[in-house]
This record gives structure tokens, C-alpha cells and sequence, in this order.
């Protein structure tokens, strides 16, 4: 008898597209290699079809969500290096990992707040990417800090925030400068599956060294966010210009829209930026800009650098793929070739722009608390291809914890009421303890948009923004077998990683 091979079907099911749609298709994976394969190129040119097929009764498959910011879970902090005992530090993150996945999260990015700047050199080493068996996949470290601005800190303490007065310099003296090196040459394998280590640093545009550095660092492949800062919308746009492809959690621990000064949050609503290749990045010559495009989506992104999506004619189609399906494309977005701009006397000439510039992604926190529902509809009409999903979630987060008083770090305590946490005696909000399966829930009742639209922004989005979505964030064919199976309301019924089901666990 033949051996059974390893290639899965499931049938019956609703596939949720990285443009948002969802439609009835079957899916196939190779459960050995972890991956998605073309359904009609292995049946009709390898002559292969899966000896294992399951029904999901109509229920819809996603990707797996992606949480690229988050600061603990199950009562485990990123942040804390208790005794300096790498192993039990290595425990907490795989428990994490093995657990979350009941969230419907099969990758997550670790982020640490603001510390002394002795632990960096110690954390960051233990945040590289990671596959474990059963779990979540850990695609890094995101440093929130030390590098912020004071008045808008947060939950960070004023002690170690930072300037960098010698640019990439004291970056790397914080950090480490093997921490910063190029993420191409780290790579976490688990069978055939390989992917890029990703990281990413939130820091504030207006402080000392900060662009200077951002911009040598995202040449590195770090993606640099905008956050805790209270940058003008200059100096925001300048921001863009160094680089920056997010803005960290969107309204919060940034100036609020002021119709004169719009600020962070006027970056969703600004144009892209093409500038001459023989013009300085920070020159304040408004000649040096051309802030046109022709033919150009304002709402797609540019810096192709860090983007991994195929071209429209190398992108694979989905699978299985009937006759009438056109693959989804990049979006990527080919600035228009308008190369006009004005010399001294106010004539205009030409130039050969060699530099695009779209306006960034931004994580927002859909909890109810941190962002009003209208807030959350606003930034989303203003820009929806760069909504990302984000938790933001402290070690709180627990699907299973009762509300109250919790110990917290540095001696402080925080107040779990709901999905709002308070640090104690203030009305400071310390992140939050929402699950990323629940903002996406909830994106879909603030918004009014589909499930499938909500479930981009908690998948493809985040993939594109780390430069990753030919690996996560999809169910394109080579893309990793990372899967959760919803219902119609979005509530997780079921998660697989790299093709293995990891929850529930079967008795």
C-alpha cells in the first residue's frame, strides 16, 4: 500500500484573502513542510492530491493574527530580568508562546519598555526569532524606548529615558550593536521553514540623534516607529523621511489633532514624499519636496527596501485558483514619475527623484479604552491600508484572569478592571489586557467594516510592515501553514502553526 503523504485539505471552508475579502475555497498544506501549496499546481503538474481532508463546516480561515507589539502575557514580563536567569527567562517566553495561541496569535514581536540601560545587552540576546514546537512564532524584539520624549512617556520612568547625542553611536551602546546588525543574517528554521529576524524600535523624531540614527538603522532592516514623541508635523514628516514605517500606538502618548499642527496623527492623512536624490533628507527648502503623485494610491506604501511582496507579475496566485481568480499583487506603491520642482527665480525644472516616501502604517489599540470607537473609525477612513491591530498588552493578559490589584515592576501595582488597566492611585493607562482576537471583534463594531477587512489588519498588515508578508500574514502558496479557524462572529475556534494544530489540543 502507498505510504500516506502529507498534504492537507480543507474543505468546506471560507479563506480570508490579504485584500480583505473572504471566499469560499478549499485550502491545502504540506503539514510536514509547514507551508501552503497551490492546490491546481500539485494536482495537475505533480498529480498529487491530500490523503487527509478536513471539513471546518463552513467556518472561515485566516491567517494567523500577528501581534507586533505586546509586553507580556500569563503573568510573564518581557521587561523583567529577574536574577538575570536566562533560562527561566527562556521559560516565560515559550510559555507565552505555547499559550497564545488560543488567541488565535501564531506570531508575536516581544517588546520591552523603557529600561536601564545595563539590560538591553542582556534581554535582547534572549529575544531573537524563535520556533518552538506547539507554539506561537517569536519573530524578534521591539524596543518601546529609552529613546522618547519625557513629557509624553507614559507608564515609561523619566530616570532612564535617553537622548542620543552621537546618533547610531548611542543606539548601538544601548542596544548592542550585534542587536542591530543586519536581521537578514539571523534566521529561525524549523524544518524546511525559514524566515527573517525583524525588529523594530519606537522612538521620538524630535529628540537628540534620533534621525540621524533612524536613518542609518532602517539601511540595517530595523523598522523604525514614531511614538511617545510630541513631534510637530514637521518634524513628523521628517520622521517619514528617516525612514519611519509605523506609528506606535495611534492617539496615545502623541499630541491630539489640532487642525493647525496636526501632528503624529496628520501623517494619515499627508501625501507621499518624493525627494531629489541630490537634495539633502532633512533640507528645509521646500523646493527639495515634490509632494505630488500621478496616478499613484496616497493610501498604499512605498520603501519596496523592506518589503518582501512580489511585483504583480511575480506574485503567486492563492490556492486553489479557478480560472476567473487574478492574484493579489503587492501593495507596494510605484510613486508617480512627476519630476517637477522650482528653482530660485520660482521656474520650474526638471529633476530625477530617486527617493519616494509613503506615508507610515500605525498600530492602534482597539480595546474601547485607549482609542474612542470613533477615533478608531476615523483613523481608519483616513488611511485603512496601514491599520494595524496591536495589543499592547501587559503581563495581565489572560483570557482567564479575574479583575483586581496585581503586582506590576520597579515596587509598582496596576488596576485590571475589564480590559482597562490603571497603574494604582492614577489614571494612567499601563497598556492594556486585551486579546488580539478580541480587537478584531471589536474593529469590526467600531468600524462598520467586514470581518475580512478587520482580519488584514491583525494579518497582512503587520507582515507587510516587518517586510515579511511573503511568510506570515497570508495564504499565499510557499507562505507558512500559520492558521486560525473562526466563526462567523471572528471567535477562535481552532489555531494551526506551520501546519501543526497547536490548540485546542486534541485528547
Amino acid at each position: 500500500m502507498p505510504t500516506a503523504n502529507s498534504l492537507v485539505c480543507f474543505t468546506n471552508c471560507k479563506l480570508a484573502l490579504e485584500d480583505g475579502s473572504i471566499v469560499q475555497r478549499d485550502l491545502w498544506i504540506d503539514e510536514e513542510k509547514g507551508i501552503i501549496v497551490d492546490a491546481q499546481k500539485t494536482f495537475f503538474e505533480d498529480g498529487r492530491r491530500p490523503d487527509t481532508i478536513i471539513d471546518v463546516g463552513g467556518s472561515i480561515i485566516s491567517p494567523g493574527l500577528i501581534d507586533v507589539q505586546i509586553n507580556g502575557a500569563y503573568g510573564f514580563d518581557f521587561s523583567l530580568f529577574p536574577n538575570e536567569d536566562a533560562k527561566a527567562y527562556d521559560d516565560g517566553l515559550r510559555m507565552i508562546a505555547e499559550r497564545i495561541v488560543e488567541t488565535g496569535v501564531t506570531s508575536l514581536l516581544p517588546t520591552i519598555i523603557t529600561q536601564q540601560k545595563e539590560l538591553y545587552s542582556k534581554l535582547l540576546p534572549l529575544l531573537g526569532p524563535a520556533m518552538h514546537p506547539n507554539s506561537a512564532t517569536l519573530l524578534g524584539w521591539h524596543a518601546e524606548g529609552p529613546f522618547l520624549q519625557p513629557e509624553k512617556r507614559g507608564a515609561h520612568l523619566p530616570g532612564f529615558l535617553l537622548k542620543a547625542p552621537k546618533g547610531v553611536a548611542t543606539f548601538e551602546e544601548v542596544y548592542g550593536a550585534e542587536a542591530l546588525s543586519k536581521p537578514s543574517v539571523q534566521l529561525a528554521k524549523r524544518g524546511n521553514i525559514t524566515f527573517p529576524g525583524v525588529r523594530l524600535i519606537t522612538a521620538a523624531p524630535e529628540i537628540e540623534g534620533v534621525l540621524p540614527a533612524m536613518e542609518e538603522l532602517v539601511k540595517r532592516g530595523v523598522v523604525y516607529s514614531i511614538g511617545h514623541s510630541s513631534a510637530s508635523s514637521e518634524i513628523a514628516r521628517k520622521g517619514v523621511l528617516a525612514g519611519a514605517r509605523l506609528i506606535t500606538h495611534l492617539f496615545n502618548a502623541m499630541p491630539q489633532l489640532h487642525h493647525r499642527d496636526p501632528s503624529i496623527i496628520g501623517l494619515l492623512g499627508a501625501p507621499p514624499l518624493i525627494v531629489a536624490d541630490d537634495v539633502p533628507l532633512f533640507s528645509n527648502d521646500p523646493a527639495a519636496i515634490i509632494e505630488q503623485f500621478d496616478g499613484a494610491d496616497p493610501t498604499l506604501h512605498g520603501a519596496e527596501a523592506l518589503s518582501e511582496a512580489p511585483s504583480p507579475s511575480q506574485s503567486p496566485p492563492l490556492s486553489p485558483t479557478r480560472p476567473e481568480d487574478k492574484p493579489i499583487s503587492s501593495i507596494s506603491a510605484r510613486i508617480g514619475k512627476r519630476e517637477r520642482t522650482l528653482d530660485g527665480q520660482g521656474v520650474a525644472k526638471k529633476l530625477a527623484p530617486k527617493k519616494s516616501y509613503a506615508k507610515p502604517f500605525y498600530g492602534i489599540i482597539v480595546d474601547g479604552c485607549h482609542s474612542h470607537p470613533h477615533s478608531v473609525r476615523l483613523a481608519y477612513t483616513a488611511h485603512p491600508e496601514g491599520c494595524i491591530l496591536i495589543t499592547d498588552a501587559m503581563p495581565m493578559l489572560d483570557p482567564h484572569l479575574t479583575d483586581g490589584l496585581h503586582e506590576w515592576r520597579d515596587g509598582r501595582r496596576v488596576v485590571k478592571e475589564g480590559v482597562k488597566l490603571y497603574i494604582e492611585g492614577t489614571n494612567t493607562l499601563a497598556g492594556s489586557v486585551v486579546t488580539l482576537d478580541t480587537c478584531v471583534r471589536n474593529f469590526v463594531q467600531f468600524t462598520g467594516c467586514t470581518l475580512g477587512q478587520a482580519l488584514k489588519c491583525a494579518t497582512y498588515n503587520p507582515a507587510a510592515c516587518l517586510g515579511i508578508e511573503n511568510h506570515k500574514g497570508t495564504l499565499r502558496p510557499g507562505a507558512d501553514a500559520d492558521l486560525v479557524l473562526l466563526d462567523a462572529a471572528g471567535n477562535v475556534k481552532g489555531t494551526w502553526v506551520a501546519g501543526k494544530k497547536v490548540w485546542p489540543v486534541e485528547k
